[in-house]
């Protein structure tokens, strides 16, 4: 009897048991379904912005305006004069210096230009004989045309005078032959007529024939005269003086450049930065002198390629020195950016930095350029405002 009474009670208990346990489980996961509704972001969130970079910040190195340029001449040549030093200022096309050579080419120039001298000589002296020779030309053609012309013309007027006395002879010939037939004049007198009028003939076919002769000689003379006319301007443009004239002329062009190539004069201008080469030593690979325009300065910052792209011309730059070269920060404006990528040249002092990168050049004008003319090549920081 009593266990039949335990059996009901204890069924009852685990029932109820069993029951808050679900209930438990049930309120748990509630709870985290909940908190996780809560957790999930809504659709009007949007994820926090990155900061925006406001500087770029790059090694760089100071260099002159147009760079600084190596001035060199023929290799293996020795300096003669030397007539600058470190720090000078010189203009464009100055000398810089005077190669052992150049007297010797200067020698010979001076003797090219003698000779060019003397063969000018020679040929204003040949022009004008052959002048000369021209004008008596001209001259001889005038004195054939002129009394020739003359000539002919009284020839033919007294071809034309003996024309007219002959027809007037035949005129009266053949008045008097008809008084003749008519008895009125004797047979001498007509004879007389006849004879008279023959004479005329005869002067009249003489006139011609010398009136012929006259004008072929003339135009003979004439002809032989602008013949040799011809001949003599023919002569003079070629002149064997005036061949050597020309060969002279070249021979001292050529002379005067080998003279300029001993003169080593500045291609642009700038300050003297270094002093490779002495009086008395050869021209090596290094040139004789290195210069550049120090009155502008640059900074040529080494912008990552990463970064190249937040640059832009004008925009404001600071650059520093962190050796203390200068003391204060000097400003500058972006004045181009570089159009090639390639390796970095200015590497950092810290061994961790990295030094394969990929950098562009960009080029700072400095505001103050004096502070820093005598410090080409040194490196420096460079920040960029690219906000």
């Amino acid at each position: 009897m009593i266990f039949k009474e335990l059996k009901p009670r204890r069924g009852w208990i685990i029932g109820v048991t069993a029951g808050a346990i679900a209930i438990g489980l049930i309120g748990i996961g509630v709870t985290q379904l909940r908190n996780s509704e809560q957790n999930k972001p809504t659709a009007s969130q949007t994820p926090a912005p990155l900061p925006q970079k406001v500087t770029v910040v790059a090694l760089g190195r100071l260099e002159p305006q147009g760079e600084a340029i190596r001035v060199s001449g023929p290799s293996g040549e020795r300096i003669g004069k030397l007539l600058v030093s470190r720090g000078d200022l010189v203009k464009v096309g100055a000398v810089i210096a005077y190669l052992e050579s150049y007297d010797e080419r200067l020698a010979e120039r001076n003797y090219a230009a003698s000779q060019l001298a003397e063969a000018r000589e020679r040929l204003k002296a040949s022009t004008a004989y052959a002048q000369a020779q021209i004008q008596e030309a001209q001259t001889r053609i005038q004195q054939v045309n002129r009394p020739g012309t003359f000539e002919v013309e009284a020839q033919r007027a007294t071809v034309r005078q003996i024309e007219a006395e002959l027809a007037l002879a035949q005129t009266d010939l053949q008045r008097n032959q008809n008084l003749y037939q008519e008895g009125a004049i004797a047979k001498q007198e007509l004879d007389r007529q006849v004879s008279q009028t023959r004479s005329l003939q005869e002067q009249l076919n003489n006139a011609k024939a010398s009136l012929i002769r006259l004008e072929n000689a003339v135009k003979a003379n004439l002809g032989n005269a602008e013949a040799q006319l011809k001949s003599e301007q023919a002569n003079l443009p070629l002149s064997q003086v005036q061949v050597a004239a020309r060969s002279a002329a070249q021979n001292l062009k050529l002379a005067e450049a080998r003279l300029q190539r001993t003169i080593i004069r500045a291609p642009r201008t700038g300050r003297i930065l270094r002093v490779f080469a002495y009086p008395g030593e050869a021209i090596a690979n290094d040139g004789i002198v290195e210069m550049g325009d120090t009155r502008r300065m640059y900074a040529v910052a080494e912008v990552y390629e990463s970064d190249v792209g937040l640059v832009k011309v004008g925009q404001k730059a600071t650059i520093t020195s962190r050796n203390g070269a200068f003391a204060k920060p000097i400003t500058g404006e972006v004045s181009e950016i570089g159009w090639q990528i390639f390796k970095n040249n200015v590497l950092d002092d810290d061994p961790a930095a990295n030094a394969d990168a990929r950098v562009v050049e960009v080029r700072v004008l400095l505001d103050d350029s004096q502070t820093v003319a005598a410090l080409t090549n040194l490196q420096v920081d460079v920040k960029i405002d690219v906000k």
